[in-house]
């Protein structure tokens, strides 16, 4: 089994990736591995976010690791919040907060499309490689559910009439963005032992 560090200090996103990869790899978070840092996420991109916090756990421990790095991209406010969905209220982060300033930019706005977009980095062996996973679906106007984390409670997946923070763990995994581009790297990671 693979030993592999994610750069996260999202637990939300640990139980998630490693309810996807199940006994495939052996996931250790920072906190495992004894490193307390924020790290930095000044990029104008996914991709390069993702990849500054794997290049900067990698520098620091010389292991294998990824990270990955998550936006909410609505098609009528341009890709907003896109890289900055986080902070997408201000720097502290506040969920709530978030989801206000989202549907108070979208009111009136007839588009409610949207998308989650997931990247992932790898350093696997010295080298660096990128997976990516798409979720489509809608915004709607009242929160619903209490399951999930971030924008969970307001977006729902193409397929379902439910919002993610309706969903079990498993139902959420179903149509994640984050879990599609798990999929590609466990697929990457067991094509290895080839």
């Amino acid at each position: 089994m693979h030993t592999i560090i994610f750069a996260t200090n999202n637990q939300h996103k640990v139980e998630e990736i490693k309810k996807v990869v199940g006994n495939n790899v052996n996931i250790v978070t920072l906190a495992d591995a004894g490193i307390d840092i924020d790290i930095p996420e000044p990029h104008d991109t996914l991709q390069d976010n993702a990849s500054e916090k794997s290049q900067t756990i990698h520098r620091l421990t010389a292991q294998n690791c990824f990270s990955e790095d998550t936006g909410l991209e609505v098609e009528a406010l341009n890709g907003e919040p896109g890289v900055k969905s986080a902070r997408y209220a201000g720097d502290e982060r506040n969920f709530q907060g978030n989801i206000d300033k989202l549907l108070l930019n979208l009111a009136g706005k007839q588009n409610r499309a949207a998308r989650f977009r997931t990247v992932i980095s790898l350093i696997w062996e010295e080298k660096e490689y990128f997976f990516e996973g798409i979720c489509n679906g809608r915004i709607v106007d009242d929160q619903k559910g209490a399951q999930g984390f971030g924008y969970d409670p307001v977006f729902v997946p193409d397929g379902s009439n439910k919002t993610f923070a309706e969903m079990s763990m498993d139902e959420k995994n179903a149509f994640s963005h984050r879990r599609k581009a798990t999929d590609k790297l466990v697929a990457f990671l067991n094509s290895l032992e080839g």
